[in-house]
């Protein structure tokens, strides 16, 4: 597990580092017996009550579990990462007002993260609220995210990962990416986002890549999608930056079943490098503008694919 920081505010009743409770800290040592008794304090205990877990350090744990109810007044996380787990389980978590990402997923294989509420600002730069990289087979299930940044973003080289019944809003959407950066190798593949709904975000269901970089997103589907004057409900960004040189290859990309409502006029964007998109498919989509009579429409740069039964109409697609 990554050394995080968990708890910081401006007063606490007390503050409960694991060191004190016999963490060894260096990676090798099961430190679960020291969390949890560490836990037992906090959660047991009133007042409002930090855990500590120390920075530049890491803790091995194994089977942990961090169960209420509390007695405590608050316990508030202000930054959790998962560094190479495998086979993790986070469930029934709050986390509000982190002042960065709130949960990073790094390097971990077989995740499952369910119940959660994850919550700031709109206006808050960066509070991301799951930040996935590098990692395979995680599942994110049944949780409200509303942040300043992308509630569940996807970078790094990640596969197989899974959105389900994901409430989003506010914050910048569902992202994959971006990919790219730094003239760095990415590659992003089988994702499914399913049952998920954006209300008053400023994106949808967004892929942004780099063209410096290189790499490729693909095999990837957001279906069965309902909006609330969501800006960018269908967004392919590949000018993240204005850069020329190389890019990331985007395909194999499905849009099915999208309802409800666009804030901009604008509904669909499809801004593909000059590499093009490929294999883009839209179906059984009907997104209309949250003004009413105002039309909706549909814009395309270098994509190429299928639009079926779908408002507003994507003519622009090269077959």
């Amino acid at each position: 597990m990554q050394p995080v920081s968990v708890a910081v505010g401006r007063s606490f009743a007390a503050v409960y580092n694991v060191l004190d409770f016999g963490a060894a800290g260096d990676g090798k040592t099961n430190d679960s017996h020291s969390f949890l008794k560490a836990w037992q304090l906090v959660c047991g205990t009133h007042g409002i009550n930090t855990l500590l877990i120390p920075s530049g350090r890491v803790f091995l744990v194994e089977n942990l579990g961090l169960n209420g109810t509390c007695m405590a007044t608050s316990i508030s996380i202000q930054v959790l990462a998962f560094q190479s787990c495998n086979n993790l389980r986070v469930r029934n978590l709050k986390t509000i007002n982190s002042p960065q990402a709130h949960i990073h997923v790094n390097q971990c294989v077989g995740a499952i993260f369910s119940y959660l509420h994850i919550s700031a600002p709109g206006d808050s730069p960066n509070t991301d609220g799951i930040d996935i990289y590098d990692s395979k087979y995680i599942n994110i299930e049944d949780s409200i995210i509303g942040t300043g940044d992308d509630c569940i973003a996807i970078s790094g080289d990640s596969s197989f990962i899974n959105a389900t019944r994901i409430a989003c809003g506010p914050g910048h959407g569902i992202s994959i990416g971006s990919l790219g950066r730094e003239n760095a190798r990415n590659i992003v593949e089988e994702v499914h986002v399913q049952n998920c709904s954006f209300t008053n975000t400023e994106n949808g269901a967004r892929i942004k890549t780099w063209t410096i970089g290189s790499g490729y997103a693909r095999k990837i589907t957001f279906e069965q999608i309902t909006l609330t004057k969501t800006q960018n409900p269908i967004i392919i960004d590949q000018y993240y930056t204005d850069s020329e040189k190389g890019g990331v290859q985007v395909s194999e990309v499905t849009y099915r079943g999208f309802r409800g409502t666009s804030y901009n006029d604008q509904a669909i964007t499809l801004n593909c490098s000059s590499s093009g998109c490929y294999n883009i498919v839209l179906d059984q989509n009907n997104i209309v503008s949250s003004e009413p009579g105002k039309p909706a429409y549909c814009s395309c740069l270098n994509a190429h694919g299928t639009a079926t039964s779908t408002v507003p109409n994507c003519s622009c697609l090269i077959s």
